[in-house]
């Protein structure tokens, strides 16, 4: 994980003579210090929070639109301009293929929100980032939102009063719910915190060490079956991969279902009640632990930390990366169709297929593993948590929070483990209405080799 430096703004600050704005001819209005600016000054308290230190990108890129919005620089807020200036994209790249600007300004929008709701809940000002821009808006709490004006000592315009429009509404419901989300994971990180995190979760979470937890792409299992085609990890790192399988023509529904795929970030309601089961047992690690989408994460991000992957590579890609270590791999017979789990090396008394529901909501038996092994770079190790279906994820993080259950689980592992940390385990819960509802047998373990 590449480190942060603290003074990555100063990259775009550009070298300018003194008193010359940056690209204007000799007499234009000079440029202004953004440093005795307090919105600059507000910018740099949320900078030097947890979320802006873990990632190099999203620090750089609110530095650059912070100083681009302080010092009225409209030019330097095209999508073209920022991936350039930010994510070092050729001049000639196209913004239509390469959406890592787009992305990043989501997450972006979501952190904001996040510091507002959480440190940053006292703040005089607020900024955000309006949809359909990439200027920043700052408004004093509590107000309508703040001009960008050239010099710093401008004085903002009056808010005008407008209905309210269904939109608007809209906006602020979806708004409302993601700040109860964002203090819900504050609460669930900080509130009781235990004096250690229990087995496994403690072979990849560690006071001294990162650790991601990665969820699945739910839009990813949707595209599979609109196109329907498989897709590699190779593939899914392409940039504009979805765009590329967008079919040539589409009547207009069909277009703003592929344009809902493309632009959002979803994941499963299994794997959000994972992540709030790693929240609350994380205990004394909480405050290294950081949620990521599979759709933003790297590859050099893998070479250092530790890993938690949620959902199987069916909707989490990455997952493909570790399955040739893995003696249960997940079987798709094609897209959409039977999935189950295949037993490499049946043991005495197992089966050599483990079979998912028919569908999710449906009655029955599903299957999901828990396995810990190495990280791909040797740094830190990687736990997966994969169900056939959303069912048996969800029932992970049943075993996970029951201590009867994890007992019975580090029991099935020191018979086939002994005190090795790395182990893969095969478990089993009954379903109804789209829920795990009985407890968790324990199939199979194996010991996964270094």
């Amino acid at each position: 994980m590449q480190e942060v430096k603290w003074d990555v703004y100063n990259c775009f600050s550009g070298m300018t003579a003194p008193g010359k704005t940056p690209g204007a001819p000799d007499g234009a209005a000079p440029a202004f210090e953004v440093s005795s600016d307090p919105r600059w000054h507000l910018v740099e308290r949320i900078l030097v929070t947890l979320p802006f230190q873990k990632s190099v990108n999203l620090h750089a890129l609110l530095s650059y639109l912070a100083r681009s919005s302080i010092q009225g620089k409209t030019e330097a807020m095209t999508e073209r301009q920022i991936g350039i200036a930010v994510f070092g994209k050729p001049p000639g790249y196209s913004p239509a293929e390469d959406s890592a600007v787009r992305v990043h300004v989501r997450q972006l929008r979501l952190r904001l929100h996040e510091y507002f709701a959480q440190d940053g809940r006292n703040e005089p000002l607020r900024v955000d980032i309006p949809k359909g821009s990439y200027s920043l808006e700052f408004h004093a709490a509590g107000t309508e939102t703040l001009p960008h004006p050239s010099p710093p000592t401008a004085q903002a315009a009056p808010a005008e009063s407008h209905r309210p429009r269904t939109r608007d509404l809209l906006f602020w419901a979806v708004l409302v719910c993601a700040l109860i989300c964002a203090a819900g994971w504050y609460r669930a990180a900080h509130v009781g915190v235990h004096t250690f995190v229990p087995w496994p979760l403690n072979t990849v979470m560690q006071p001294d060490r990162q650790t991601r937890i990665v969820v699945s792409d739910a839009n990813l299992s949707a595209l599979r079956l609109l196109v329907p085609k498989e897709i590699t990890l190779e593939q899914y790192l392409q940039p504009g991969f979805r765009q590329n399988l967008r079919p040539k023509h589409l009547d207009e529904g069909m277009t703003r279902m592929m344009n809902f795929i493309s632009e959002s970030e979803l994941t499963s309601f299994a794997d959000a009640a994972v992540v709030a089961t790693l929240a609350k047992l994380a205990g004394p690690a909480a405050d290294q632990v950081s949620l990521s989408w599979a759709g933003s994460l790297d590859r050099r991000d893998l070479e250092d930390g530790n890993y938690i992957f949620v959902g199987s590579s069916v909707s989490n890609p990455w997952v493909a990366l570790f399955a040739d270590k893995l003696n249960f791999q997940v079987v798709e017979e094609s897209v959409g169709g039977r999935m189950y789990f295949r037993n490499r090396a049946p043991q005495p008394g197992e089966q050599q297929i483990y079979q998912a529901l028919v569908s999710t909501g449906s009655m029955g038996d599903d299957y999901a593993t828990i396995s810990v092994l190495p990280g791909p770079a040797g740094q830190g190790n990687v736990m997966i948590l994969q169900g056939l279906r959303q069912e048996g994820t969800e029932a992970l993080s049943m075993l996970l929070t029951d201590s009867g259950d994890r007992a019975a689980l580090k029991a099935a592992v020191q018979k086939v483990a002994g005190k090795s940390p790395y182990f893969e385990a095969l478990i089993r819960a009954r379903a109804v209405a789209g829920a795990p509802v009985s407890s968790i047998d324990i199939v199979a373990a194996r010991r996964i080799q270094p």
